[in-house]
């Protein structure tokens, strides 16, 4: 019998996944390659160097569509230098972000400007972060890696739930509110949308049901409700602003926080991987869900000064708002990471430079993430863990404050290469303009079929 991934199960696996987060509370840091100062210089020269070039590309103004895509080839063909030198990738790590990951990013965040253009620039590389991870997944799974309608709309259907439900003004009653309803359509109820929202969130789940029938593919969607039930779980980690009392939050011990953060990041990559492949081995899943788990961790860890200021209660602003540095705890998420990335190296499929950058891009993660929590941590500790990173945590920090910007990096790159042509969508659905302004409503993507009276 083929597996379902019902409640229980996540339950299980949560259970199997906070076991090894407990043998990761070590107190040594765990093994890396040390760099030197004057390493760490040579790389930070590197990385300004391809920075300032590609800036400079992209912020000249083709004058037609030709020219745009000239631009565009000019950039990618500066990122092989840039990356060897300065984030010390081989060949074929490059390769695989210039020819499949930069690919699928881009075409997803033309699809989506298509389709809504009010989504931000933050809200489409929110969307492309977990379609990476599902491309990713593909290869691990011996599967092509490409940008299916159901990873598209996967990737797109949290930027629009999550950050709703991440609001600060709306209440824990409005939440679960709009919760439930989302919960309806994600059993197959056909309802009419309420607000021009819902239409976009009923557009997404339309497009992943088109590529797999509930039928056929009941695991998918027991994946979609699995992450849906653990996104409810976490609304107790909000500040809800009609209980001054915050009785229920602080309720919450450690254990539970875990949790919830298990619950959330191990199904949202669960999903991923089904999307990938349906049918997944034990050891598929497993891993799956571990990964989810260690980007939910870094997630919270990168987010942690957002956490403070909107009352949301993690592992880590917890451990801030007790007067504790985070030593100890990004210490565990280190060793942790390891472990997921030990764990992907008995996935059948993949080749080496796959696991290697992806293991590299966790380990990032959260060093990256450290360089902007420095004030909660031990000078010592900080001092320990900064070699391991082949840039020194000011030189990242500030890095990190230029390419997020209102005029950053990303903004830049983003319009350049969606600009620069239309690219190849045969496989994609035909995205037709959708709008959240008042009084606008998103129409549904293609040709709705079983859905056709939910958008009249």
């Amino acid at each position: 019998m083929e597996q379902r991934y019902c409640w229980s199960w996540v339950r299980a696996q949560i259970e199997q996944t906070i076991e090894l987060w407990n043998l990761c509370a070590l107190t040594s840091l765990p093994p890396s390659v040390r760099y030197s100062a004057k390493e760490q210089r040579k790389h930070e020269k590197a990385y300004d160097k391809g920075l300032r070039a590609v800036q400079r590309e992209a912020r000249r103004a083709p004058r037609n569509a030709a020219e745009r895509l000239q631009a565009q080839q000019r950039m990618v063909a500066l990122f092989p230098r840039f990356a060897s030198v300065a984030l010390d990738l081989e060949g074929e790590e490059v390769d695989l972000i210039t020819h499949n990951f930069l690919p699928m990013g881009t075409e997803l965040a033309r699809w989506a400007r298509s389709f809504d253009r009010t989504l931000s620039t933050a809200d489409t590389v929110q969307a492309c972060r977990n379609a990476w991870s599902c491309c990713g997944l593909q290869a691990l799974l011996g599967q092509p890696m490409e940008l299916t309608p159901s990873l598209l709309a996967y990737s797109l259907l949290y930027p629009y739930s999550d950050n709703y439900l991440d609001q600060a003004g709306l209440s824990r009653e409005e939440k679960l509110q709009f919760s439930e309803r989302f919960r309806q359509r994600l059993c197959g109820e056909l309802l009419l949308p309420d607000n021009p929202r819902e239409a976009a969130i009923w557009t997404m789940v339309q497009l992943i049901e088109e590529q797999y029938s509930r039928l056929q593919y009941p695991q998918v969607f027991d994946c979609l409700l699995a992450i849906h039930r653990a996104q409810e779980r976490s609304i107790a980690q909000l500040k809800d602003t009609c209980c001054p009392s915050d009785s229920m939050r602080n309720s919450l011990d450690n254990s539970e926080l875990l949790r919830i953060s298990c619950a959330k990041g191990g199904t949202s990559v669960l999903a991923d991987a089904c999307l990938a492949q349906p049918w997944l081995s034990p050891e598929g899943a497993r891993f799956a869900f571990d990964w989810g788990v260690l980007l939910q961790l870094g997630d919270d860890l990168q987010d942690v000064r957002e956490d403070l200021n909107r009352g949301s209660v993690t592992l880590f602003s917890r451990t801030i708002a007790q007067g504790k540095p985070l030593d100890s705890l990004i210490t565990q998420l280190l060793h942790f990471s390891r472990q997921v990335a030990d764990r992907m190296e008995s996935m059948p499929y993949g080749t080496p430079g796959l696991k290697s950058l992806l293991r590299m891009s966790w380990h990032s993660l959260i060093l990256m993430a450290v360089a902007d929590v420095q004030s909660f941590c031990s000078p010592q500790w900080l001092a320990d863990l900064e070699p391991c990173s082949s840039f020194r945590f000011g030189f990242l920090h500030t890095r990190n404050e230029s390419l997020s910007g209102r005029q950053g990096l990303y903004d830049v790159l983003f319009d350049a290469f969606i600009e620069a042509g239309p690219g190849d969508r045969s496989r994609l659905p035909l995205p037709r303009q959708c709008s959240l302004e008042p009084g606008v409503q998103p129409v549904a993507v293609g040709e709705p079929r079983a859905l056709s009276n939910s958008f009249a």
